[in-house]
């Protein structure tokens, strides 16, 4: 099959580009760590020693038609490097880079070489060596972020932020390997085939139907919950969006990928996020007030001590119902309880404002509920409250 012509191109995804930057800036010294040539070349001797003990090594003369594909993708992908390809002796359909810089190693597992075949077959190599092509771009960028947050997770006190940054960096980078995949095949649909045949063992499913199923999980509207490679239908969705290059795909990525900013699950991007959230709120929230009283003042400061008053509010449609999930609707509502508990002088000013931007974001109930929960509130007063709120606003 001939690859048709396209104006795509395989770049690093957002959120690829996000964390290296945020390394690089905020990691300098963990940036700047790095293996010895001895130590990749230790390395590349293990892959070698460990594939040729417990695989077996694929031979051009045996297997043309393997070595044409990947010789066809290695060509579309602009990839220039020796190619060791290996059958391992697990039976579960599937195939893995071992990533060496300057050499290309593939791993197949099960029956997938006999499953795959024609635009199928340049589909999974388009996958595999999109692997290669992100690990080598940028001078060896992305792989370096790749290891850091790997090897973040190696020490006891990693944290849960460490986690969810090295969860949502391999999904991300499946996702950019599925679109090597379809660039390869010069269309979708071999890669979204691949997909589900790995997925259910076939040898034989059509792209579309899976499509129409995946498109019906659509209402769900939940996130990934991968680990290391987001589900098929959502892959399947993310390609096919990709694909006919539709203008919502990086809202849809946030929305299914990432899901709403979750205080209780916060990568290093969304940890920094919330952070600025977080003292643009406190400028916004001080706008709703009469006077701010310097025990307000001096309470944010506990949080921000180079805060002034003078800085950027917050837009509140970035922390709107559909942006934030209840544990931090919570969070920003325990912000404005402290600083109302601040100075009893000013409580009735700052419990108005408070109203009014928990109204703003949709926490309306959950500010009620909170008022008689953490501060004892009645429910008359609370309802009377909300009503003053709203008259404000």
């Amino acid at each position: 099959m001939e690859q048709q012509s396209s104006p795509r191109t395989l770049d690093p995804l957002d959120y690829h580009k996000r964390l290296v930057d945020y390394l690089r800036k905020y990691e300098p010294n963990v940036w700047d760590w790095s293996q010895t040539t001895d130590t990749h070349q230790k390395q590349a001797e293990e892959v070698r020693d460990t594939m040729l003990r417990h695989t077996y090594r694929l031979e051009p003369s045996s297997h043309p038609d393997i070595f044409d594909a990947c010789t066809t993708a290695m060509t579309r992908l602009g990839i220039d490097a020796p190619v060791t390809l290996y059958q391992a002796n697990d039976g579960t359909m599937n195939a893995s880079l071992f990533y060496i810089p300057g050499e290309v190693h593939l791993v197949f597992y099960g029956p997938i070489l006999e499953r795959l075949k024609g635009p199928e077959l340049l589909a999974l190599m388009g996958h595999e060596l999109a692997h290669y092509q992100l690990w080598s771009a940028d001078d060896g960028a992305y792989f370096k972020a790749s290891q850091i947050v790997d090897h973040a997770l190696t020490y006891p006190d990693s944290t849960p932020s460490h986690r969810e940054t090295a969860r949502l960096f391999s999904l991300h980078t499946e996702l950019f390997a599925d679109r090597g995949s379809a660039l390869v095949a010069g269309e979708a649909a071999p890669a979204i085939s691949v997909l589900v045949k790995v997925m259910t063992g076939l040898s034989s499913v059509d792209p579309a139907a899976y499509l129409r199923q995946a498109e019906e999980l659509e209402a769900g509207n939940a996130k990934s919950e991968g680990i290391s490679h987001p589900e098929a239908f959502l892959r399947a969705r993310a390609l096919d969006l990709w694909w006919r290059e539709d203008s919502a795909l990086e809202d849809w990525l946030v929305q299914r990928i990432h899901g709403p900013l979750s205080i209780e699950a916060l990568d290093l991007l969304r940890q920094q996020e919330l952070t600025a959230m977080t003292r643009a709120f406190f400028a916004r929230f001080l706008a709703h007030l009469v006077t701010p009283a310097d025990e307000v003042m001096t309470q944010i400061k506990a949080y921000f001590p180079d805060f002034q008053t003078e800085e950027e509010p917050l837009d509140l449609s970035k922390i709107a119902a559909e942006r934030i999930d209840d544990p931090t609707r919570d969070y920003f509502v325990s912000l404005m309880f402290d600083c109302a508990m601040a100075d009893p002088d000013s409580r009735d000013d700052v419990m108005l404002a408070a109203a009014r931007s928990a109204e703003a974001i949709g926490a309306g109930e959950r500010f009620k509920a909170a008022l008689r929960r953490d501060l004892k509130w009645t429910k008359r007063d609370s309802d009377k409250l909300m009503t003053q709120a709203e008259k404000a606003a």
